[in-house]
């Protein structure tokens, strides 16, 4: 998935996992990474998630960098996903 961001917004992204597990599995933990980092790159400044779905706000990010932002999580059973999103930093 690919996603337009200014550089000085913060907005919040999120992943609905629920869709994906269907055998009453549920999110017990949520980890969220950012590549490349970097000063002055995308930032991860506040995640959340409750048993199904999983959020983050982003904010800055460099005018015409691309950035790779990822969401590994850890079901109830044990089994560990991740989904990922690559978010290009224009400005508006």
């Amino acid at each position: 998935m690919l996603v337009i961001k200014d550089p000085g917004a913060r907005v919040d992204y999120m992943f609905d996992w629920g869709d994906a597990y269907l055998d009453d599995q549920t999110i017990v933990a949520s980890d969220w990474a950012v590549e490349p980092e970097a000063a002055g790159g995308i930032a991860v400044v506040a995640a959340s998630h409750d048993l199904l779905r999983c959020a983050a706000t982003l904010e800055g990010g460099a005018a015409g960098g691309v950035y790779r932002v990822t969401n590994r999580v850890t079901l109830s059973d044990g089994q560990i996903d991740e989904r990922s999103l690559t978010v290009r930093v224009e400005e508006r």
